[in-house]
């Protein structure tokens, strides 16, 4: 049998590229093609990860020293040099996600370049404040950046959630070692191409690994000063911990199971497409913010329901490099299986009806890579499994409602609170919703994406710290001096 050639990448350490010190290889699959091999990654260890991160510390001292607005102007030219590339990293992304080029991919690359963009703008935003004590006394603040930053992303959307960890965390005068998550590394690797083009060396490193033999070692090493972490709740818990051996600060977006909440007056084909757009089932659901309890109030059920499955029925599932294709396919078998044990666990359970979708066909065109339908379900309460875990796949339950309070209190029963959705027309009833669901990111009537500039982060077990904005940049990467002046003779 011919051998195959597989490409192999390498890792970004102090500006040069690299293999691991064990010169191992990681498999990236192409999650649309079951067996399809599309790279080859380095498999780093604890002392690839010391290595980088002794380049960072090393690279600290003059990044922090340049003044902010050359700062900006690098992250300008990273974003321009992204935006020329766009269709190359967002066919990347699509290959290697399994998510849509048409209706997700491409949107992530755009993204980037806009926070990219937006934390140019800001980096000279960071100052601090003046306190006049009295005459002869002055106190006033500083910000300065914590050193190195240990940044760990997962895989469903890996270039936006890496920009958002490199860019506010360089913007404000920090070096970082970032590393990629091992199933969806190759459009990070691509984004570290371009930082490596404009940066010096050390300020950004990009590393590929598992997470127990570097991301560990990361969160871990003596020489890091902060840490950042977007990932599932139960990963960020064993972060958080060992950030507390070495009393470090972390950031963490976490899990999410969040509620969009339709009002009687909603009943429409604008809310219809808001409420697949706010289930993300454009990326599988594979969304920590994804709107997968829907609560439906019960003059409306029946209708709406019937609505929502026809606009689903057109959604056309298949290879995310179609121009045709509406959603594409799971990230790998793992997740795959998962998302099936729930459906599995939706149709075997009394009191949960199918309305849409279920089990994934045994045989055709979506057996050849890890293809699911929109799945629909429904029930009376919380109290389900599907109602209570996080899923991470194409599978929205939908839940009657008659009482305002009522849907209040499911939609807060919960132990995430990242996201939520409201939709009416009713702006008291919207605003009294939202000043009452104890979440961290809430959107009346619209189902759409975060905005640079404008915080995103959770509540409860969502997550600590915020992104997206400059109050989050300035509270997640930088630390408070304050100095104090005697003008006493």
């Amino acid at each position: 049998m011919e051998s195959v050639s597989v490409d192999r990448e390498l890792m970004l350490i102090n500006g040069k590229w690299e293999e691991s010190l064990s010169s191992e290889f990681i498999t990236i699959e192409n999650p649309s093609v079951r067996g399809s091999v599309l790279a080859e990654v380095p498999r780093a260890s604890a002392e690839d990860v010391s290595k980088a991160v002794e380049a960072a510390n090393k690279a600290f001292k003059s990044w922090k020293a340049l003044p902010s607005r050359e700062k900006g102007k690098l992250l300008w030219k990273i974003a321009d040099a992204i935006e020329e590339q766009a269709e190359e990293f967002a066919r990347t992304i699509s290959m290697e996600t399994g998510n849509a080029i048409r209706t997700q991919a491409r949107g992530e690359v755009k993204s980037v370049v806009e926070i990219f963009r937006y934390f140019a703008g800001v980096a000279s935003e960071i100052r601090g404040t003046t306190s006049p004590v009295d005459n002869n006394l002055m106190a006033y603040t500083q910000r300065e950046p914590y050193g190195v930053v240990g940044a760990i992303v997962p895989w469903n959307a890996p270039v936006q959630l890496s920009s958002l960890k490199i860019a506010p965390a360089i913007a404000s005068g920090n070096t970082i070692v970032l590393k990629a998550a091992e199933d969806a590394p190759l459009g990070v690797l691509k984004l570290a191409k371009v930082c490596s083009k404009y940066l010096p060396p050390g300020v950004v490193n990009v590393i590929t690994g598992y997470g127990p033999e570097c991301g560990e070692a990361l969160t871990s090493h003596p020489l890091v000063k902060k840490i950042t972490f977007t990932g599932s709740t139960a990963v960020g818990k064993i972060i958080m911990r060992k950030a507390a051996d070495r009393i470090v600060p972390v950031s963490l977006e976490l899990g999410g199971k969040s509620p969009q909440i339709v009002f009687p007056d909603a009943d429409n084909d604008k809310v219809i497409e808001g409420i697949i757009t706010a289930m993300r089932f454009a990326r599988q659901g594979q969304s920590c913010s994804a709107g997968t309890r829907l609560y439906l109030h019960t003059s409306i059920f029946d209708s709406f329901v019937d609505k929502l499955i026809n606009k689903l029925r057109q959604l056309k599932v298949g290879n995310p490099l179609d121009e045709e294709s509406d959603m594409g396919s799971i990230i790998n078998k793992k997740q795959f299986d998962k998302v099936c044990s729930y459906i599995e666990a939706g149709l075997n359970e009394d009191g949960i009806e199918l309305l849409l979708g279920g089990m994934p066909p045994g045989e055709g065109e979506m057996t050849e890579g890890y293809y699911l339908q929109p799945t629909l379900f429904s029930c009376k309460d919380n109290n389900s499994k599907l109602a209570r875990e996080e899923i991470f796949g194409p599978l929205l339950l939908i839940i009657p409602w008659e009482n305002e309070e009522d849907v209040i209190e499911a939609a807060n029963d919960s132990s995430y609170g990242l996201a939520a959705f409201v939709w009416t027309n009713d702006t008291k009833a919207a605003l009294r919703a939202a000043n009452k669901i104890e979440l961290g990111w809430i959107q009346i009537n619209r189902g759409g994406a975060q905005m640079p500039g404008l915080s995103y982060g959770g509540y409860k077990q969502s997550g600590i710290g915020r992104e997206f904005s400059l109050e989050g940049m300035l509270d997640s990467y930088t630390q408070v001096k304050s100095i104090m002046i005697d003008f006493n003779d």
